[in-house]
């Protein structure tokens, strides 16, 4: 897995407004269908990540455990973020490919 790319990838989304960022808005996006992939952070907290994932799981959306809080917002020209959705099917497609090597 190239970290490097993938940080490049979410930054890409960002820019294109394809990316939500914040708990609540990737819960929201999430619930409302939007999301075609979430990020949580390693570093976020047990109760967020199984929330995330079970919300998500329940819409067959796949969650990716990646980089900690300060290295997500850092992607997305934040100051951290805990929990990111990708709204996008072809940034969820790629980073899907990226995450499997």
């Amino acid at each position: 897995m190239d970290l490097q790319k993938i940080e490049g990838l979410l930054g890409m989304a960002q820019r294109a407004g394809k990316i939500v960022s914040g708990e609540l808005a990737a819960r929201k996006a999430i619930a409302s269908g939007q999301a075609a992939a979430a990020i949580v952070a390693g570093d976020a907290s047990e109760r967020t990540k199984e929330t995330l994932r079970q919300e998500a799981g329940a819409k067959q959306i796949p969650v990716y455990d990646l980089f900690t809080k300060e290295m997500l917002g850092r992607c997305l020209g934040k100051e951290y973020r805990a929990v990111a959705a990708l709204l996008d099917k072809g940034f969820a497609k790629t980073l899907a490919e990226k995450v499997r090597g």
